[in-house]
């Protein structure tokens, strides 16, 4: 038995729904973490979700901005959703899926990150602030859950590229938010505290280069493959020799209005 759990920021669930059914129809997710969609419960897609093998559904959202959902070919229990740093701005759901046989219960997070402003001085800049809050809570509560539960993944979109090679240019990005030294800190710690390892770098081990996001503000970005990691999919260690299989689905980035954030597709063996 397998299980295949893809992450995306689909940047409003509404207007990529076609989008949605093409990731659908390429890599087959048996649960998707969804972030930035962009839409209050009440009008959350989920007949048309459901039209697409996806009857499952934990969401939580909010009119224009944010919101995350968990969407599950199979049954999901004992979901949950979590404020941070002060805000309630429908950032965090979780809930379980079984594995099946081999796998068993598996606690599956979407988690969406403050992306942060554009300067990285929280005196400054109060979004930064928030962000370096944000991660200092995570590690807090990371720490608190360890070894709490079943084994877990924690996927979604951190807005942080933590190795050199998780953007075009470490030289140039590094006191550019995303990559800055405090936040890659920041999320190595909140990785550490909770016994998380990386799935992609299982697989695809650095300093080999993968990105999930190309801004909408550099033309030529994509073309020329200045790209950064940001979306992420991490596993508890007892999960993490479990990784048979790790696609990043570019394409999606070249669609007709875009996304500027790619899926990420991790399966489980």
């Amino acid at each position: 038995m397998s299980l295949t759990i893809a992450t995306w920021n689909v940047n409003s669930i509404r207007i990529r729904l076609d989008h949605l059914a093409r990731v659908v129809a390429r890599c087959a997710p048996d649960v998707l973490c969804l972030q930035e969609t962009k839409v209050t419960d009440d009008l959350f897609p989920t007949e048309a979700l459901a039209g697409l093998g996806y009857p499952h559904q934990v969401r939580w959202g909010m009119k224009a901005y944010n919101g995350v959902a968990i969407l599950s070919r199979r049954p999901l229990t004992d979901d949950g959703r979590q404020d941070w740093a002060g805000r309630a701005d429908c950032r965090h759901v979780w809930a379980t899926v079984d594995g099946g046989p081999g796998l068993g219960p598996i606690r599956v997070h979407s988690l969406y990150l403050p992306a942060g402003g554009d300067r990285p001085d929280p005196e400054a800049n109060p979004k930064f602030a928030h962000k370096l809050r944000f991660l200092r809570a995570q590690a807090r509560w990371w720490k608190a859950q360890r070894d709490q539960g079943p084994p877990a993944v924690l996927a979604g979109d951190f807005n942080v590229a933590p190795l050199e090679s998780d953007v075009w240019s470490h030289a140039r990005l590094r006191r550019v938010v995303t990559h800055t030294d405090v936040e890659r800190d920041l999320l190595t710690r909140m990785m550490r505290a909770g016994g998380w390892e990386d799935a992609v770098c299982r697989l695809i081990p650095p300093p080999q280069p993968v990105f999930t996001w190309w801004s909408y503000r550099t033309p030529d970005g994509l073309t020329a493959d200045k790209g950064r990691r940001l979306d992420h999919l991490w596993v508890s260690r007892g999960l993490a020799e479990r990784v048979s299989d790790v696609t990043i689905l570019k394409e999606t980035r070249a669609w007709p209005t875009p996304s500027d954030h790619v899926p990420v597709v991790v399966t489980l063996a």
